[in-house]
């Protein structure tokens, strides 16, 4: 019997590095693939498939969210893809059946789908389900922030701390991050991207700039009533959201 199996990821390249590698697994069946939560919660509701890829951090609907949602009586076998930093690995290893820290190789890969179908087939998948409700006990419901931003490049797969980056730019479908003298382009766009940061550390300036809020040494007057900001390395963003409305929020971040 084949694994009727999911992939939620909310980056299509995520999605297509485990497509791609499930291709090699001869009694894997892909049901369906999904970008954001909402779609994989009624896709999982639908067509209820025993094995489960799910990218923790999206936008909207966060993984734990969609579990929580899902409810136990439809949970299906579980492997998350996430981009935790180790120390958040913990609770992973102690009641998932198992995980994929971003950017994983096909031999962890691998070694994961066997763990799944092992336990499906031994009948374990109903432990796994129990392991996976103390899990969502005891992980807060509140969404969890992007430390780190994954970007690809060339063959391989940087990781970005987002405590470096100065102010974050908006290219269309593009973003580019902006830390010290490194410039990064990320395929998302601005409002994705702003979704999974931490609201107290990135603030939006303007419909094209996030800022990094540590980064802010002064806000400057320019004329006709609009401001700038001046970043510590000495660059000046334009700021086109109301004045007031900024310091606020720089007050709580």
């Amino acid at each position: 019997m084949n694994i009727r199996t999911l992939i939620v990821d909310d980056e299509p390249l995520a999605r297509e590095r485990v497509r791609t590698l499930l291709q090699a697994e001869p009694d894997v069946e892909i049901v369906g693939e999904c970008g954001d939560g909402h779609e994989a919660l009624s896709v999982l509701q639908e067509h209820a498939p025993d094995l489960l890829f799910l990218d923790v951090q999206m936008p909207g609907l966060g993984g734990f969210e969609v579990l929580r949602e899902l409810g136990a009586e439809r949970m299906p076998v579980v492997i998350f893809v996430t981009a935790y930093d180790q120390h958040a690995l913990k609770a992973f290893e102690v009641h998932a059946l198992d995980y994929l820290l971003k950017p994983f190789k096909p031999a962890r890969f691998k070694e994961t789908v066997q763990r799944a179908r092992e336990a499906l087939a031994n009948r374990a998948g109903s432990q796994a389900s129990i392991n996976l409700r103390t899990l969502l006990a005891q992980v807060k419901p509140e969404r969890e922030h992007l430390s780190r931003i994954p970007v690809r490049n060339n063959e391989k797969v940087v990781f970005v701390k987002a405590s470096l980056i100065e102010y974050i730019e908006s290219a269309g479908n593009y973003v580019v991050l902006h830390a010290g003298k490194e410039n990064h382009v990320v395929r998302e766009t601005l409002t994705a991207l702003e979704e999974k940061l931490d609201p107290k550390q990135f603030v939006r300036l303007s419909r094209s700039v996030l800022v990094n809020v540590e980064q802010i040494k002064e806000i400057q007057p320019l004329f006709k009533g609009e401001h700038a900001v001046l970043l510590h390395n000495g660059k000046q963003l334009t700021m086109t959201r109301g004045l007031r409305e900024v310091q606020e929020l720089l007050r709580f971040s």
